[in-house]
């Protein structure tokens, strides 16, 4: 076959046009469930204590009480540099911290007070606080999470409520323990505890704490009115 000729009488090629395979598309992932709460990734459990307060109200009344005290000697001390007369409760002060022995009862009862005030500050710096959140596991490395103890209380009081037989159920959750009173008004109560026993061990694993809470299952008849 000849080629076209142009309209001078050159010859031209044709263009060639090359067509190209459709790209492939990236497989398609089925969706698979995972829990909400299991094992954390390796690598990945991180550290899983108890929150840590803020502790903002001691802090503000240290501060404040530190402010008040420093200001004030700064100002009876600025006073005395402008050759005015000290304060009459600071010359009193140090009139008495110079005379009075050191078995006096104030001395004694003063060094007691900074005592249990410097322990009391000690504890609140070196105790994390926060009593009533139970850290919960983790697994994401930078998420941490907590659940209240009337939370989880009242998740283990519900759940106990689904076995048959009980009437009414009080749970005091601890950080360490969970203890669980019930009161069941039909079939035997060993067969009720043991349903409640088998409930709320799963209802705590489903909570997802860190350290799941010791069991402890208490069951009666509930006493006679009147």
């Amino acid at each position: 076959m000849s080629e076209s000729q142009g309209s001078e009488g050159t010859t031209q090629r044709l263009p060639v046009v090359e067509r190209q395979a459709p790209a492939e598309e990236p497989p398609v992932r089925e969706p698979t469930y995972e829990p909400a709460y299991g094992p954390p990734p390796a690598g990945q459990d991180g550290d899983q204590g108890r929150f840590w307060s803020a502790r903002r109200v001691p802090a503000a009344v240290v501060a404040v009480l530190l402010l008040a005290v420093a200001g004030t000697f700064l100002y009876d001390i600025a006073a005395v540099r402008a050759n005015r007369p000290a304060m009459k409760w600071r010359r009193e002060l140090a009139h008495q911290l110079a005379e009075r022995p050191l078995d006096d009862t104030w001395v004694l009862v003063g060094a007691g007070v900074a005592v249990v005030l410097g322990v009391w500050l000690i504890v609140l710096a070196t105790t994390p606080g926060l009593r009533s959140v139970l850290p919960m596991r983790r697994t994401q490395i930078d998420v941490r999470a907590g659940l209240y103890r009337e939370a989880a209380a009242l998740v283990l009081r519900d759940r106990a409520m689904e076995v048959a037989g009980v009437q009414s159920v009080r749970v005091r959750m601890r950080r360490s323990r969970a203890d669980v009173y019930a009161a069941s008004h039909f079939r035997e109560v060993d067969d009720v505890r043991a349903d409640l026993n088998a409930t709320l061990t799963d209802a705590i694993r489903g909570l997802g704490l860190a350290r799941e809470p010791a069991l402890t299952v208490h069951v009666r008849r509930p006493g006679r009115k009147g």
